[in-house]
């Protein structure tokens, strides 16, 4: 089973910058493809960012385009979020997720397609 810790929340103007963090406790972490998603309240959990194990490919949902950087440092078993120009709409609690499966190349975009997830991350924008 793999343990996530999301960290780097907080409460920033609009405008502002955010860089979470996603740190794994499997040591293999690097084997997986990683997803962020965001869930802010009386909505569903929606897709944010994803990248591929070995960085092949990343996919950003079209609201944060442009704003938006998954990268990964593998060494570290960590997966980070750079989120830049942040919006109201922003707000959410912020998760990441892993699949069972290892060596994927593609990046899921629905929540059926991980298993494993942290604890999350409250991000709050202010107008």
């Amino acid at each position: 089973q793999v343990q996530l810790v999301e960290s780097g929340g907080g409460l920033v103007q609009a405008g502002g910058s955010l860089r979470l963090s996603c740190a794994a406790s499997e040591r293999t972490f690097s084997s997986y493809p990683v997803g962020w998603f965001r869930q802010a309240p009386g909505k569903e959990r929606e897709f944010v960012a994803g990248i591929s194990w070995r960085d092949v490919s990343r996919h950003y949902a079209d609201p944060v385009k442009g704003r938006a950087t998954i990268s990964r440092d593998d060494a570290k078993n960590t997966v980070y979020l750079q989120m830049n120009s942040l919006k109201p709409e922003d707000t959410a609690v912020y998760y990441c997720a892993a699949p069972e499966r290892k060596y994927r190349i593609m990046v899921m975009t629905t929540t059926s397609g991980y298993d494993y997830w942290g604890q999350g991350t409250q991000v709050t924008v202010s107008s």
